[in-house]
């Protein structure tokens, strides 16, 4: 449409000029004297137009003969500036082929013809090229020469101006944690992530670096927020965000040195992290360990007791076994608490018989539990309620499938036959024991 409107216009200016130059009788007189010349206008306005385009030329000419040099060095930074980017570019691909004396070499000739380039990006490819020339000689195992490229390409990094200046010189940050973590320097790796802006230390990178530095300078703390983070920005899978989390929980209840660190611990973790059973399992550990209230474990305990009448199936054997065991270091502690305190009988909720009085319960509701039939039998035992505790340790021994517990059981078995005198039953006990 655009080309039919362009020739209904000039077929337009054709017909004008046509009838404004075919009855032209008008002339043009030029006197100069002692001359006279006369000439048509239609005469007078062709030479006109071609004086015009003359002079037009002449100037364009001109102009083009003043700007060679200019072109000339335009031409000659292109040319360096082509073969600076040729350079860069084979300096990374010979670093991802693992040439890495060929990259180094490559990114020092990029180097060397980018320095009489001025371009508005030449800091950003000398940064790059310095970045390429450290990554080398860190490959290379030659931390010298690798901190001195990085300074460089920090330094020029830091002059870079336009898009990506502010990206590259993050990039150069965690490049330097990533070295520094696999040298096993996690401080200098923390250090390094601390410089980066508060946007860029939340990106997904930034929080795998941080999590690998914290967990290897011993800063669980910090390495479980990290592994929170990293599970809400989906940059882990659900199951294996859980299992970190278990872990560096694990790790904390641990490292706490006392019962109160240890409260303070188990108090800001999140409801689901408590609900855990082995987490609590642990946690009650720990705490007896450090000599804390049995009240307190019995209450950090329930949730996994209560799992695991509610859940049998998903609680291992392992586990159901280390349950009781953690259950039954409770009820001692109650009763040395009790008895320290001078009373004569257990009435907290954490004491021997609160506790006997649930474990029977469960065990009447899951009478073929083998923990269950343990966990009674030595409740009922430390109760001394010989007659029910040999049964149901008898019944224990025989059908646990988890080996600590059959030996556990067995050798309370062995310890009541000692104490009722009973010296083959004992014996028998103790090699059920040992067999295990």
């Amino acid at each position: 449409m655009r080309a039919v409107v362009w020739l209904v216009i000039l077929f337009a200016l054709a017909v004008a000029l046509a009838l404004f130059a075919g009855d032209n009788q008008s002339t043009v007189t030029l006197f100069w004297p002692p001359h006279r010349v006369d000439l048509s206008l239609n005469l007078a306005l062709i030479l006109l137009a071609g004086l015009f385009a003359l002079v037009y030329l002449a100037l364009r000419t001109w102009a083009i003969l003043f700007d060679l040099p200019r072109q000339a060095r335009r031409w000659r930074e292109q040319q360096r500036e082509r073969a600076a980017h040729a350079q860069l570019l084979d300096a990374l691909i010979q670093l991802l082929a693992g040439r890495y004396l060929r990259a180094r070499k490559a990114a020092e000739n990029a180097l060397a013809r980018s320095g009489s380039v001025a371009t508005e990006h030449n800091a950003s490819l000398r940064a790059l090229a310095h970045l390429i020339a450290s990554e080398s000689a860190h490959a290379l195992q030659n931390p010298a020469l690798r901190e001195v490229q990085w300074r460089l390409a920090q330094a020029e990094a830091s002059a870079a101006t336009g898009q990506g200046a502010c990206e590259l010189r993050e990039g150069l940050l965690l490049r330097a944690a990533h070295w520094a973590l696999q040298e096993q320097d996690p401080q200098t790796a923390l250090a390094r992530l601390e410089e980066l802006p508060q946007g860029a230390a939340r990106r997904t990178l930034a929080l795998r670096e941080r999590l690998k530095a914290a967990h290897l300078a011993g800063r669980n703390a910090q390495a479980l927020e990290t592994a929170r983070l990293l599970g809400k920005h989906r940059a882990l899978s659900p199951e294996a965000a859980r299992s970190l989390r278990r872990g560096l929980i694990a790790e904390l209840l641990t490292d706490a040195v006392d019962a109160a660190q240890l409260a303070l611990i188990w108090n800001g973790l999140n409801a689901a992290e408590r609900a855990s059973p082995d987490l609590a399992v642990r946690a009650a550990q720990r705490l007896i360990a450090l000599d804390g209230a049995s009240a307190q474990a019995c209450a950090w305990l329930r949730p996994a007791w209560d799992a695991m009448l509610s859940q049998p199936e998903q609680m291992s054997p392992a586990l159901r076994a280390m349950l009781a065991e953690t259950v039954l270091a409770a009820m001692a502690r109650a009763r040395a608490e009790e008895a320290a305190a001078g009373k004569a009988d257990g009435s907290s909720s954490g004491s021997g018989r609160d506790w006997l009085a649930r474990i029977e319960q469960a065990q009447q509701a899951w009478p073929l539990d083998a923990s269950l039939q343990y966990l009674c039998g030595m409740a009922c035992m430390h109760c001394q309620l010989w007659g029910r505790a040999q049964y149901l340790l008898a019944e224990a021994a025989e059908n646990a499938s988890e080996p600590a517990l059959r030996r556990n059981a067995w050798r309370a078995l062995a310890q009541m036959a000692e104490q009722r005198g009973d010296a083959q039953a004992a014996a028998r006990a103790w090699r059920q024991a040992a067999l295990v």
